[in-house]
């Protein structure tokens, strides 16, 4: 992300990576990330296959162990490199010196997984009760597939005991050849810049170079679950941290999550798109009105407000060009009437300077010293789409447009909850304590009688968000959390990609498809480092519908399920050279998602700097297939809208 990441990466000897810049703005011009790998020599690579195929075997025999994931990331890692061309064999140009070389450390991860498939086969897995670093997997809800992730476990840390530990989120930077076998390298030796006494550090794979949006964002969210089954965690100590582009991870968590956390610590990066694009990439944006409105996912500038939640110090290199992410932030928590604190590095670029380290480890030191709070008093919270919808006790179940702010401000005194909204069509929430409550809502005085803690919740909203009262939960086909919108988010749970068997509309059309397709899968894997589920449509089955977000490819002619559906979709657009491309509730399943004719919508020019990855489509659109897919669209986006709140065609596509 950076161009002083460049120098330091070449430094420590782990990848040269390209720096960002106006060479990386030429969308007809994209370069290959992650890159090609090197020539690999042929007796290596058959030692590989073959440490490979025996793994295989070990991993087969295991079946449905669930440490399994703590082998299979060793053979994933090797076969990715392998199959895709993903090894890597660096020297320094000027001393011809071998900086890195993968297949030593490749063959040493296959010798890794075996010996940990001995052990599991022994029914004696050392490593769940090692201290120290330990690198582990888990199956993803997402994709079926293996991530990895690695831990510092602190060496008091007793497994047979009672005692929870602190946990500290550290997400890593921007490295585009840091993959699957040179992540679980560097977590096998390093324990990273901040190790706090006593506290459990987790580092987060992140499915690779996305700044944890999307499948990377579900990640670390996978691996606090996964945490807090095989460890003892406390929960009011969980500690957000990240410098470059895990800073801006940190920011976006942060301010997704305000309550998750009890303090956050992020470290230059970026905090939002437009700015940073043409302050640091020296970028001219001119995005379509659906685009900036997508921007408000991941702009943490759009959610300045939520810090009221969480402790957060800043940190930024005096000198570096990415001190902008706290600038902008600052800015925008000071038009909400908070100040954030911002260490700042003296004549300090790229990186974290000594004193202002110490500084920032004192601070948050104390924070998680202290812990949240188990029940707010006061909460100030923003959003603009449901996939961000929980703060403290609160949670909103319906909004009265996407894309627009939705506030929440809140405080709890005695037995008085006096709550107000803007943009809000319903939410729910607990009290603190048992007792008969008076509830203000935006002025209107209901009493509400409470259980304690997470007992049952208080609904307050429709059917007329005008009209406040306690109630049931909306039913019927609404945009509520989780099924929301835009195309992207149904890549953020489990899905499988359905491949039609039919005989397509045209010829036009089916080619399209079939490379569409093809791009999606092939793209979810360099791009998610996943291997996407794909069924052909006669291979569906009552538990997919149930289980998954089924994303369909092809016209009501070629894809079976699709024809089952789509008399029921409010997008029936095939022409002779149009698709239609959208997200839907499923007719056969209103729980999960339909997709059609899309994968996740930003392209191989995103690809580059990881503050263009962002939504590029919303709910719905037509694409001229005429118009060659490029580096940014699948053809020529023609009409792009959102649909209601209900779910309905808005005349004017949700502008």
């Amino acid at each position: 992300m950076s161009r002083l990441l460049f120098l330091l990466v070449m430094l420590v000897g782990t990848m040269p990576i390209h720096a960002d810049g106006p060479k990386d703005n030429l969308p007809d011009n994209v370069r290959p990330v992650p890159p090609k790998g090197s020539a690999i020599k042929p007796e290596d690579a058959a030692e590989l296959r073959a440490g490979l195929d025996e793994l295989g075997k070990r991993i087969a025999e295991l079946k449905d162990n669930p440490l399994l994931p703590d082998v299979e990331i060793y053979h994933k890692a090797v076969r990715y490199g392998l199959e895709h061309n993903e090894l890597y064999v660096l020297t320094d140009p000027k001393t011809m010196k071998t900086t890195r070389n993968d297949v030593p450390v490749a063959k040493k991860h296959i010798q890794t997984g075996l010996q940990r498939a001995k052990e599991l086969k022994d029914g004696k897995p050392s490593w769940t009760t090692a201290t120290g670093l330990v690198v582990r997997g888990y199956r993803s809800k997402i994709d079926g597939d293996v991530q990895p992730f690695g831990i510092v476990i602190p060496k008091e840390y007793d497994f047979a005991g009672t005692n929870k530990h602190r946990l500290d989120f550290w997400w890593h930077g921007r490295y585009e050849n840091n993959l699957e076998l040179s992540f679980i390298a560097e977590r096998e030796r390093s324990a990273g810049q901040f190790t706090p006494a006593g506290a459990i550090v987790v580092h987060p794979f992140g499915r690779f170079s996305n700044a944890n949006k999307f499948a990377g964002e579900i990640d670390s969210l996978e691996i606090l679950d996964f945490l807090k089954k095989h460890y003892r965690i406390d929960e009011s100590r969980i500690v957000a941290r990240g410098f470059s582009m895990g800073g801006a991870a940190c920011w976006q968590y942060a301010v997704h999550y305000p309550t998750l956390f009890c303090a956050a610590a992020p470290g230059a990066g970026f905090s939002e798109t437009r700015e940073f694009l043409r302050d640091f990439q020296d970028e001219v944006v001119k995005p379509t009105w659906y685009e900036k409105k997508l921007w408000r996912m991941y702009d943490a500038t759009e959610y300045a407000q939520n810090i009221f939640n969480i402790p957060t110090v800043a940190y930024s290199g005096e000198i570096d060009r990415q001190k902008q992410a706290a600038d902008v932030m600052a800015r925008e928590m000071k038009k909400v009437g908070l100040e954030l604190t911002h260490i700042i590095g003296p004549k300090t670029g790229h990186s974290y300077e000594k004193g202002a380290k110490i500084e920032v480890d004192k601070r948050i030191d104390a924070f998680a010293s202290k812990g949240k709070e188990a029940f707010p008093k006061e909460i100030k919270f923003v959003t603009h789409t449901l996939r961000y919808n929980q703060c403290g006790p609160f949670e909103i179940l319906q909004l009265v447009k996407h894309w627009e702010p939705a506030t929440l401000n809140a405080t709890f005194t005695d037995d008085v909850a006096e709550i107000k909204t803007t943009g809000v069509a319903a939410f729910r929430f607990r009290l603190p304590k048992a007792g008969v409550w008076d509830v203000i809502v935006n002025g209107r005085k209901i009493a509400a009688k409470a259980s304690i803690g997470s007992g049952p919740h208080v609904v307050v909203g429709p059917p007329k968000f005008e009209n406040w009262g306690f109630g049931e939960e909306t039913k019927g086909l609404v945009k509520r959390p989780g099924l929301q919108g835009p195309i992207d988010d149904a890549f953020m749970d489990s899905f499988v990609m359905v491949k039609p068997t039919g005989k397509p509309m045209n010829e036009a059309i089916g080619k399209w498809v079939d490379a569409e397709m093809k791009h999606a899968v092939d793209h979810w894997r360099q791009q998610f480092r996943g291997d996407a589920r794909v069924k052909a449509d006669t291979d569906i089955t009552a538990d997919d519908i149930k289980n998954h977000n089924l994303v369909l490819w092809g016209d009501p002619k070629s894809n079976a399920i699709l024809a089952k559906i789509y008399d029921k979709m409010p997008v029936r657009t095939f022409g002779d050279t149009t698709v239609s491309v959208f997200i839907y509730p499923n007719p056969l399943n209103p729980k999960k998602y339909v997709v059609v004719n899309s994968g996740f919508t930003y392209r191989e020019y995103a690809y580059l700097n990881n503050a263009r990855q962002v939504p590029m489509l919303p709910d719905y659109a037509i694409v001229d297939v005429t118009t060659p897919p490029n580096s940014r669209f699948p053809g020529k986006v023609t009409v792009a809208g959102f649909f209601d709140e209900n779910w309905k065609l808005q005349s004017n596509h949700g502008q």
